[in-house]
């Protein structure tokens, strides 16, 4: 049985998410979900009730997803080997038709569930003019690298009234789809879009260090984190990510625990917040 949470203090909650309402209406915040596929349905439900909310409170949430460990389990199911150099998938022609088969599942629920909590959703697939990329490299096969983004089709469904759901894949040449690190996606975007926030949902907290969650971090604190080390493996490119981020227009990035129940209202609507922000 759920504790009964006292009407006083339900209703310090909303006094307290006021001024941020008021202070973020009208702004685009990206969100990257991270493990999404990883995630109990209840959980990946509620978090788009959570972004329907932030739509409806004047917001306009902006969705990139991945879907990392989806294409390793359908790469296995077919007696395919995951490889990775530095991070990024390798992505011969086979792996790239079920990279596109995995994201249009995930892609299509994410819209699903968002309409089923009340929003107006788009697909937005980044190979279709969103995202111009370059091969990344030979020994990477059909991996791109972000060379232009083109957010009209973005920043025409958000006029619309409607929640952009973007598939991290570019064009290359010859008109192929590439795949594109969904951090990376997520970071161009948002400075493309000028946006007020970018919002990494992944699986941890946010920054910890010595155990202890860091709530804030400037560019130039993030930066010394990584070079002595303090930051470790899969959190240096999210770092990286912010900082650029931030340097390039976009007010604030935040590193929050996806798996935590309204984590991204907390990060964004409470004076304590649940992650870590990336500051100029």
């Amino acid at each position: 049985m759920k504790a009964l949470i006292p009407v006083s203090e339900k209703a310090s909650v909303l006094v307290e998410a006021l001024p941020y309402i008021q202070k973020y209406g009208g702004k685009v915040a990206v969100i990257k979900l991270g493990a999404y596929p990883l995630l109990p349905a209840k959980v990946r439900k509620s978090i788009m009730r959570d972004i329907v909310l932030l739509k409806y409170t004047g917001m306009h949430p902006v969705i990139v997803h991945g879907g990392g460990p989806g294409i390793t389990e359908e790469m296995e199911k077919r007696g395919k080997e995951a490889k990775f150099i530095n991070g990024l998938r390798v992505t011969d022609a086979e792996t790239a038709r079920i990279v596109k088969k995995v994201f249009s599942g995930i892609n299509k629920e994410i819209v699903k569930y968002l309409k089923l909590a009340g929003g107006k959703a788009k697909p937005a697939w980044g190979d279709k003019g969103l995202f111009k990329i370059k091969p990344k490299g030979r020994k990477f096969g059909f991996v791109g690298e972000v060379t232009k983004v083109s957010p009209k089709e973005v920043l025409s469904a958000v006029k619309k009234g409607r929640i952009p759901v973007v598939a991290p894949m570019g064009l290359g040449p010859k008109g192929k789809s590439y795949n594109i690190n969904a951090d990376t996606a997520a970071t161009k975007l948002a400075v493309a879009l000028k946006a007020e926030k970018l919002t990494f949902m992944t699986s941890v907290e946010g920054f910890l260090e010595k155990g202890k969650l860091i709530p804030t971090l400037t560019v130039k604190q993030a930066k010394t984190k990584i070079k002595k080390g303090v930051a470790k493996a899969g959190m240096i490119p999210k770092l990286e990510a912010g900082i650029y981020a931030v340097n390039n227009g976009v007010k604030k990035a935040h590193l929050i625990n996806g798996d935590k129940e309204h984590a991204l209202l907390l990060e964004i609507y409470t004076d304590k917040g649940i992650g870590t922000e990336v500051v100029k």
